[in-house]
């Protein structure tokens, strides 16, 4: 389960999307929780190179961004194993 923990974000933007991809993932909701991953992906790049995230805040979103990557790799329908089985 993702818990929003704070740390060097301040980002009130990036903050928001992070905190939808974690409920959304904690409700189980795949498409959108991908979704909301690939929308915080490309915020965050847009941000970056306009130069408004850099240095700690930075390391931090794009730490949450593998983290995100990393958890949902296979967090599709297509991958659900059927109870029945």
């Amino acid at each position: 389960m993702f818990r929003f923990t704070g740390g060097f974000g301040k980002n009130k933007e990036l903050d928001t999307m992070i905190q939808r991809i974690e409920m959304n993932v904690s409700n189980n909701y795949k498409d959108a929780a991908q979704e909301g991953l690939r929308e915080f992906e490309g915020m965050l790049e847009k941000l970056e190179n306009e130069g408004k995230v850099k240095g700690k805040q930075k390391v931090y979103y794009e730490e949450k961004l593998a983290e995100f990557r990393n958890r949902m790799k296979n967090f599709t329908h297509k991958d659900q194993k059927p109870t029945w089985v």
